[in-house]
């Protein structure tokens, strides 16, 4: 599926990583919203290179755009975070990424996430409540901070959207750039209505 091009022109989006992202869960987004006309930079605390993984084997390594400490979450639209089983578990060890991610959330702008990378979430403390998904081994996780998980490919809750996994590839992209495109999502109704 061609996405329309230039439909994000204009837009920055930041994607924070650490060494150990699902490949495709990193360069699969990266591209679709480049073909989309956004800018995409490659954040992380590791400098000159961040090393993928595919499956079971470590892969490509691609170049960090921004080291983390000199990023600020002003000069970006929105987040994707990747997956991966190590990628994420590395991040909540370190209060910058989490600090990065609440800056994201507390200004309403779009946070994706994928796979294992909620597990980055739930140290900013600021997903109780929300409707969330994600790779089912930290579905417990997820619910012990306050989500209602729900096994759908793709879901979105105000300026969150997270996906199971590689397969839920093409809903999650075409649904990031879509909610990339809205705009701000702090004076929009929430998708998924609380009493």
């Amino acid at each position: 599926m061609q996405v329309a091009t230039n439909k994000l022109k204009d837009k920055k989006i930041a994607i924070i990583t650490e060494n150990g992202f699902e490949e495709v869960e990193l360069t699969s987004p990266k591209k679709a919203l480049e073909d989309a006309g956004a800018i995409v930079h490659i954040i992380s605390l590791q400098t000159g290179k961040v090393r993928a993984w595919n499956h079971d084997n470590w892969s490509i390594e691609l170049p960090v755009d921004v080291n983390l400490i000199k990023a600020n979450s002003d000069d970006y639209d929105a987040l994707m975070i990747p997956g991966g089983v190590m990628n994420p578990d590395h991040m909540r060890l370190h209060s910058e990424y989490i600090t990065f991610a609440q800056e994201f959330l507390e200004a309403g702008k779009i946070v994706a996430a994928i796979c294992h990378a909620p597990l980055l979430l739930i140290e900013t403390l600021m997903i109780s409540g929300k409707e969330m998904t994600s790779y089912p081994s930290i579905k417990t996780d997820l619910l012990n901070a306050g989500v209602r998980w729900v096994d759908k490919e793709v879901v979105v809750d105000d300026e969150i959207i997270t996906s199971r996994g590689p397969k839920d590839l093409p809903a999650f992209n075409a649904k990031l750039i879509e909610e990339i495109g809205e705009g701000d999502h702090r004076t929009r109704p929430s998708f998924v209505h609380h009493n």
